[in-house]
């Protein structure tokens, strides 16, 4: 068993499904970055068209062009607080998955401990983050961990559920062949299990990059003196509309630019997933 290799598709299908992608990806159209940019000048001049046609004033909404100046006019301050935000995404995504991954093993290995995990998996999605926002506080204090654990949380049942799914529909024709050759539990999670499982905790990945913003921003807005949370709250009390709408552009375009780059990532990690 010491020369097997992790089970991947035959080189020639992964040829093939490249070879398509490629095909489709011909078009400007199909790239990433120009349907982001598409959708958003369509959500722009929308935006737009409502502050003209019904006269909004900018205490409502503020036209698209204000919002503009703003980020250019307080740069330094938004960036400063983007940055602060983003530290507390990265690390509660790393400590969610993380999380969700050993949880999952655990759950595979030793079945009689998913019984009493479940119940916990269960509960920590069955309370609502801003209910359990003020415990962390209390606990952790108004820094980056409270955050960090936040967007963990928030994150850590979907990505165990999406890997302990993974691992445990591996197909048994796979299973059956390793078992026929001798390998232990270990060589058949390691070589088997695990690379049959990528394309399911993949899909938990990008759930888990999309929401997690959601756990850190809700921290923030709890109890902090620092990010884009915090900065929208002192500007909606202060009705500085512009800025908060900044802020809020900011943290989308964040959140859309790390979907992305994981997504991206992911593909080349894995190029036997379907897209």
């Amino acid at each position: 068993m010491n020369n097997l290799t992790p089970l991947t598709p035959a080189s020639s299908a992964v040829q093939s499904s490249s070879s398509t992608k490629a095909a489709v990806s011909a078009s400007p159209l199909s790239h990433p970055v120009v349907r982001v940019a598409i959708s958003a000048a369509i959500i722009v001049g929308i935006w737009h068209a409502i502050v003209v046609v019904f006269a909004m004033p900018s205490f409502i909404l503020p036209a698209p062009l204000d919002v503009f100046e703003r980020m250019v006019q307080r740069h330094d301050v938004l960036l400063k607080h983007t940055w602060v935000t983003a530290q507390e995404i990265l690390l509660g995504l790393l400590l969610g998955l993380s999380m969700g991954l050993f949880f999952a093993l655990q759950m595979l290995l030793f079945k009689p401990l998913k019984r009493w995990l479940l119940p916990l998996l269960i509960a920590s999605q069955a309370i609502p983050v801003f209910a359990i926002a003020p415990v962390l506080m209390l606990w952790l204090g108004y820094g980056i961990g409270s955050k960090v654990v936040m967007a963990a949380l928030i994150i850590f049942f979907p990505v165990t559920t999406c890997c302990y799914d993974g691992l445990r529909n591996t197909p048994t024709g796979y299973l059956d062949l390793v078992s026929t050759m001798g390998a232990t539990k270990w060589q058949r999670l390691r070589y088997v299990q695990l690379p049959a499982a990528l394309p399911t905790l993949a899909s938990g990945i990008r759930v888990a990059v999309v929401i997690a913003p959601i756990g850190a921003v809700a921290g923030e807005w709890v109890g902090s003196s620092e990010g884009l949370g915090y900065l929208m709250l002192q500007a909606n009390a202060r009705m500085m509309i512009d800025e908060m709408f900044a802020a809020l552009f900011i943290l989308s375009a964040l959140s859309v630019s790390l979907y992305f780059i994981t997504d991206t990532l992911l593909k080349r990690l894995i190029p036997w997933q379907a897209d």
